[in-house]
């Protein structure tokens, strides 16, 4: 535990500390302020100024080109004028004017002032002069034409002038002035500018032209550059500061400051490494909360965290969107909980005591809930403890998971299902419609003609009653027969929901067998059945699986179409094998080709001509929807075997 005095002490001897880095941050900062501010306000007279020798320049240049161009325009009007005097006041007037030139129509010098020395058509320098290429661009174009700088024979860097002369609309000549740079910035710059800096004309390669400055050797600090345009040609002004002496009693204070801050550096160095830490573990920390949040927030399942007394103490916006409250509303809630039904409040508080004792099956459990607006939905849960970062329960986690739209499709998919079924079993019926017909056919005439002889003895009043019970019983058997008949195909084919129920496989098979012998004796097969002894009964739909046993009875005799009569045997067999009772259909057909093996079950493949392909498919789906199988096998000795398991009922 830190003692009051140590604490006192310990900010005693941190105030002064901090006290003197906000001075010196104070004064470092004012200087630093102080220093821009200068520089700035530098840089703004530099472009400043700049500006104002570049248009000063620019403006006297411009008043020496009109003087060329209305001397010009005279020489065009009135040949005979005196424009030599006009030329030499021009030269007078204008220092920067180095030589003024009446050219003809040929290059030929016919005037000059000052005069050309021996009367040259042009004057040689160092290097050869650009004129030529502007007196031809100013006769084509019809205007002045700036030359490219180029060295002067006594001058130094200069450029011409090319005004071209015109009389009566055609080319007569030029007049051209020679202009030295330094001539230029010599006579128009103005000494106090030159006091600051150093103003120089450069090309395009930043050689510099000419230049105008009162220190002999400048040292530059900063510059701006402005294009010197008339003449162009790449030129650039260039106005440059001169470096002032500097400030020794800043410097000394910058030095001093600096000096008195370096004890403290480390000190705050220290701090800072401190609080970089720091910030660094919150960022780490912020930024991994946000990433769980933002999954939390994405997440399309519902969560719900409850308490071990059953509160609610966190629930995610998936959660809220599915029932219709808010986060505040449903935080802190307990049971009952408003989202369970009034219906359903007993179970709902059933599963919930479930939940809470630790036994929620691990697979997830339906619920039916109800939302804000009174609108019910099917969710499935899944219930999970809640563990602490120190491994302690502290309650339950719970996913929800919307499942009405998918349980509403599976209902639509097996009613359309038992829609199939049921067609199925109406076209079965169908097609055996003529072999029923005549299978009735029998005890409905055998019940005619034992009515008949009754009714005949009785008119004729010769028999004794007791004559007449043996034919009446037998007209009794041939009704309940033909009943029989009419109540299984009526079961068969009546449209009615799934009724999974105990059932004798035997009792199945030989039903089915009856139906379809009439058919089977028609088309010349003979029908075997080898019933396992005392199998246990299994948990199924009675008519469903009959539909099974007479579609793959009927493929059985279709199969055996081009097989002899009397090798025409379809073979029916029932044995109890690991729990199922399997049942096995054989017939002596001409077997399933490799091609359409793979393929035999699927939706809408038939080998038939006629056929829709839905039968075998719907068998398929029958036997798995009893949680049993179905599949074929070649037979020995040729044909096919189509077998399904259905599990004995526990």
């Amino acid at each position: 535990m830190i003692r009051l005095p140590a604490l006192l002490s310990r900010r005693g001897t941190a105030m002064p500390i901090v006290a003197m880095v906000l001075v010196v941050v104070l004064l470092g900062v004012f200087l630093w302020l102080l220093d821009r501010s200068e520089r700035e306000e530098e840089e703004h007279a530099l472009i400043r100024d700049a500006l104002w020798v570049e248009q000063s320049l620019r403006f006297q240049l411009a008043s020496d080109v009109d003087r060329l161009e209305q001397l010009a325009d005279t020489l065009g009007r009135a040949p005979d004028a005196d424009v030599v005097t006009a030329m030499r006041q021009l030269v007078t007037t204008n220092p920067a004017v180095e030589r003024v030139l009446w050219l003809d129509a040929e290059g030929r010098i016919t005037a000059s002032v000052p005069p050309v020395p021996d009367g040259r058509a042009v004057e040689e320098g160092p290097e050869p002069s650009p004129r030529g290429d502007a007196l031809r661009l100013a006769s084509s174009l019809g205007k002045r034409i700036y030359t490219a700088p180029y060295p002067l024979p006594q001058a130094g860097i200069g450029f011409d002038v090319v005004v071209p002369v015109f009389q009566d609309r055609g080319y007569a000549g030029a007049l051209v002035g020679v202009f030295a740079i330094d001539d230029i910035l010599t006579h128009h710059v103005p000494w106090w500018i030159a006091e600051r800096y150093q103003i120089a004309v450069a090309d395009s390669n930043g050689a510099v032209l000419g230049a105008k400055s009162r220190i002999d050797e400048p040292t530059p600090r900063r510059s701006h550059a402005i294009p010197f345009d008339p003449p162009g040609r790449g030129m650039t002004l260039v106005a440059t500061v001169h470096r002032t002496e500097s400030n020794f009693g800043r410097t000394v204070l910058v030095a001093a400051i600096f000096g008195l801050t370096g004890s403290a550096l480390w000190s705050l160095w220290m701090v800072r490494r401190h609080m970089r830490r720091r910030l660094r573990a919150e960022q780490q920390l912020r930024t991994e909360h946000a990433f769980r949040k933002a999954m939390e927030d994405s997440l399309t399942v519902g969560m719900r965290a409850r308490d071990l007394e059953g509160r609610i103490i966190y629930v995610n916006p998936a959660f809220c969107r599915m029932v219709g409250w808010s986060e505040a509303e449903l935080l802190g809630r307990g049971p009952p909980m408003p989202y369970w039904p009034p219906e359903d409040l007993e179970r709902c508080a059933q599963v919930f005591s479930t939940v809470l004792a630790g036994e929620a099956p691990p697979d997830g459990f339906e619920l039916r809930l109800m939302r804000r607006d009174g609108g019910r939905f099917d969710a499935l849960i899944y219930e999970a403890p809640l563990i602490d970062a120190n491994g302690r329960h502290t309650g339950w986690m719970g996913s929800f998971v919307d499942i009405t739209e998918r349980k509403r499709a599976e209902d639509l998919a097996r009613q359309q299902q038992e829609r199939l079924q049921h067609t199925a079993r109406v076209i079965t019926m169908g097609e055996m419609a003529s072999t029923l017909a005549h299978e009735l056919n029998q005890p409905l005439s055998a019940i005619a003609s034992y009515s008949a002889g009754c009714l005949n003895k009785l008119r004729a009043d010769t028999v004794a009653p007791a004559e007449l019970i043996p034919p009446l019983d037998k007209l009794s058997k041939q009704a309940m027969r033909a009943g029989r008949i009419i109540r299984r195909i009526h079961e068969f084919v009546r449209k009615r929901d799934p009724k999974v129920a105990p059932c004798e496989v035997a009792e199945v098979v030989e039903d089915s067998v009856s139906l379809i012998r009439a058919d089977a004796r028609k088309h010349g097969v003979r029908i075997e059945v080898d019933l396992a002894p005392g199998a246990p009964p299994v948990l199924a739909d009675r008519i469903l699986v009959q539909q099974v046993l007479l579609n793959l009875m009927r493929n059985g005799m279709e199969a055996m179409a081009q097989t002899p009569r009397d090798a025409r045997l379809l073979r029916v067999t029932t044995r109890v094998q690991n729990g199922a009772v399997l049942t096995r259909i054989r017939d002596r057909g001409c077997g399933v080709a490799p091609e359409v093996a793979e393929t035999l079950f699927s939706p809408f493949f038939t080998t038939k001509k006629e056929g829709m392909g839905m039968g075998l498919n719907i068998c398929r789906s029958i036997i798995e929807s009893h949680h049993g199988r179905l599949w074929f096998e070649p037979a020995q000795g040729g044909g096919t075997a189509f077998l399904f398991s259905l599990p004995v009922a526990s």
